[in-house]
């Protein structure tokens, strides 16, 4: 059985890293890219099943990245993470299908069961 793509974006180097490390320790196929930019331009996004993308990004924020995906017809299951968080944010992206908004540092019980969630969601 193939294990599941999880695509982790953030511009934070140390962040992303770690994320990608984590998803892989807990037995998933992880990507990471520095940009949304990076992420579209790559043949993974195909099979992507479960994005991890920071909300506060140079050029492109996760926000908009999960916004251009739906309008491009290539809905991704996504949890958003930022050391930020905003109410008014949270709630828009939880309403456009956002899987999960979390604030970092994230809390490793709470991202499993996002995880579950996003890569559920479909069955």
């Amino acid at each position: 059985m193939k294990k599941l793509l999880v695509s982790v974006i953030d511009d934070d180097r140390f962040f992303r890293e770690s994320m990608r490390r984590l998803m892989r320790s807990l037995a998933y196929t992880a990507e990471a890219f520095a940009s949304a930019d990076d992420f579209l331009a790559s043949p993974l996004l195909v099979e992507t099943a479960c994005l991890i993308a920071d909300v506060n990004m140079p050029a492109k924020t996760g926000i908009e990245l999960y916004r251009h995906l739906v309008d491009a017809g290539r809905a991704i299951p996504t949890i958003l993470v930022t050391a930020y968080p905003n109410d008014v944010d949270r709630i828009r992206a939880l309403n456009d299908g956002v899987v999960c908004y979390l604030r970092k540092p994230v809390d490793e019980q709470y991202l499993k069961r996002c995880l579950h969630a996003a890569l559920t969601s479909g069955e």
